[in-house]
C-alpha cells in the first residue's frame, strides 16, 4: 500500500534530524527572472527544534533503507522502523512548494544506501538536477556525498548543489570498523579528495572563464560523532585539524552521540547526548581557525580531554600562568587573542586603537572587552593588579565561574567580598 507524502514526510524528516553537518549559507546565487528564490553568504531564518537543533532546511533524507548496519544510527539494517522512500519528483515538489510558502530558504538532503552508493547518489543529483533545470529553483542545496559513489556523479552533483559532505562520523578507523563494519576510511576520504580536487579546479577554469559553472560554492563539510567511542578530545581535534589542512572543509560539525539504539552492547550506556562536551569541541574548533591556536596548547598527550568547567581558552591560559599578565598597550595581536574575554573584533581595535592613546578600563568597555574575565590576564593604565600572578590559577577559575554564575544584582558585592577592586 503506497505511504502518504505526509507520512513519508514525518518519517524522513524524522530520521535525518541525527546528521547535524548541515550549513545555512555559504553560497552566493542570485535569483534570475524565470526562476525563484536565492542564496546568499548569510541571513536564513532559523528556528529550533523539540531536541535544541537549529534548523533553516528542509532537512529531509531520500531514504531510511539502508543496507548498512553501524551501530549508531537509527536508519541501521537491522532496525524494525518504519521505512519510506521519497520520487524524485516528491522531493523536487516539497522543496518548491515549501520555498514559495516561506517555510524553508534551502534544502539539506542525506540518505541511507538504497541498493549500493551509484543507485543512490544517481537519484539525489536528480532531486537538484530538476529543481535547478526544471523548477529554476536558485536558493540554497547541501547534499550528502555518498561514499563508494562514482567520481562522474559527485562531479554533478557539485555542479547543482552549493555544499557537499561526507561524514566522517568515528574519529578512529578502528573504532569505526567496530561500529560500522561496512564502513572504512578509504571509502570515505576518497570522495573528499575529489570534493577537494574538483573544487581547486573549478576555481582555476573560473579564472579564465568568468562564465563557468561553478562547482560547490560552499565548500565541503564533515560530521564527528562524540562520545559514541572512547575517542580522546585530542584525537577529535587532531583528525579536525587535519582534515581543514589536508581537505580543505569548511566545517567540521561535532554531534553528541544519541543514544538510539541503547541494546547494542558495543555503544556506551548514556542517558543523553554529551551537550557541554560538544560544546566545547565546537569552542575549541573556533580557536584553531580564527585564534591562531595549535591542538597542542589546547589539549595535548598529557591532559586529551577539555576542560568542562570552562571554555578552552580560559582554560589554556589557567595553564599557562607565566605568559601573563600582558600590556594590552604593547602586546602583539596574537598575544592579545590569548587573553580570555578578547576576541577577534576586540583585539583588532585594541591594535587600532592604541595608535592614537594610551588604552585605560573605559576604553576597553567601550571595546568590547570582557573584563571579568580579562582583568585577571591584563594591565594597562587604571587596571587593578590583581592579576594571575597575585592569584592562583585555582583562585582564578573559582572566582570567574562564581562571576558567571551570580546575579547581576550581586556581581559587585561579589567582587568587592573578594577584594577585586580597590577601598
Amino acid at each position: 500500500m503506497p505511504i502518504p507524502i505526509a507520512e513519508k514526510l514525518k518519517i524522513l524528516a524524522g530520521a535525518a534530524k541525527y546528521d547535524v553537518s548541515c550549513a545555512s549559507s555559504g553560497s552566493k546565487r542570485t535569483n534570475s527572472a524565470q526562476g525563484f528564490g536565492n542564496a546568499t553568504y548569510g541571513g536564513i531564518c532559523h528556528s529550533f527544534t523539540e531536541d535544541g537543533r537549529c534548523i533553516s532546511l528542509l532537512k529531509v533524507m531520500l531514504t531510511n533503507y539502508c543496507i548498512n548496519d553501524c551501530a549508531y544510527c537509527i536508519s541501521r539494517s537491522s532496525n524494525d522502523i518504519p521505512r519510506a522512500t521519497f520520487t524524485v519528483k516528491e522531493l523536487v515538489t516539497l522543496t518548491s512548494e515549501f520555498y514559495r510558502r516561506n517555510y524553508i530558504e534551502g534544502l539539506f538532503l542525506s540518505s541511507g544506501i538504497l541498493k549500493n552508493a551509484d543507485y543512490t547518489m544517481e537519484r539525489m543529483v536528480a532531486v537538484a538536477k530538476e529543481l535547478r533545470l526544471n523548477e529554476h529553483y536558485n536558493g540554497y542545496i547541501h547534499l550528502k556525498a555518498i561514499p563508494g559513489a562514482s567520481r562522474k556523479l559527485i562531479h554533478e552533483a557539485g555542479l547543482y548543489a552549493d555544499r557537499l559532505s561526507v561524514n566522517m562520523e568515528i574519529a578512529s578507523e578502528p573504532n569505526l570498523k567496530m561500529l560500522a563494519p561496512q564502513k572504512d576510511y578509504n571509502s570515505i576520504l576518497t570522495p573528499m579528495h575529489v570534493i577537494k580536487d574538483e573544487i581547486v579546479q573549478n576555481a582555476e577554469e573560473r579564472r579564465k572563464f568568468r562564465r563557468a559553472p561553478r562547482f560547490s560554492p560552499a565548500g565541503q563539510s564533515t560530521q564527528l560523532i562524540i562520545g559514541a567511542t572512547n575517542d580522546t578530545d585530542y584525537r577529535i581535534l587532531n583528525v579536525a585539524t587535519n582534515l581543514y589542512k589536508g581537505q580543505n572543509l569548511k566545517r567540521v560539525y561535532y554531534s553528541g552521540y544519541l543514544p538510539v539504539n541503547s541494546y547494542d552492547n558495543r555503544l556506551p550506556a548514556i542517558v543523553s547526548p554529551p551537550l557541554k562536551r560538544e560544546n566545547r569541541l565546537y569552542q575549541a574548533d573556533w580557536l584553531l581557525r580564527f585564534y591562531y591556536f595549535s591542538v597542542d596548547e589546547i589539549v595535548n598527550p598529557t591532559h586529551q580531554l577539555l576542560d568542562l568547567d570552562v571554555d578552552p581558552k580560559l582554560a589554556y591560559a589557567l595553564r599557562n600562568p607565566h605568559l601573563f599578565p600582558i600590556d594590552v598597550n604593547t602586546a602583539s595581536y596574537e598575544l592579545l587573542l590569548r587573553v580570555p574575554g578578547i576576541g577577534v573584533k576586540s583585539a583588532q581595535i585594541i591594535v587600532r586603537a592604541r595608535r592614537y592613546r594610551k588604552l585605560n578600563v573605559t576604553n576597553l568597555k567601550k571595546i568590547g572587552v570582557v573584563l571579568k574575565r580579562a582583568r585577571y590576564f591584563i594591565v594597562c593604565n587604571e587596571l587593578p593588579n590583581v592579576t594571575i600572578q597575585d592569584l592562583k590559577p585555582e583562585s582564578v577559575k573559582r572566582q570567574i565561574m562564581l562571576s558567571e554564575t551570580t546575579p547581576r544584582r550581586t556581581k559587585k558585592e561579589l567582587y568587592t567580598q573578594l577584594e577585586l577592586f580597590p577601598h
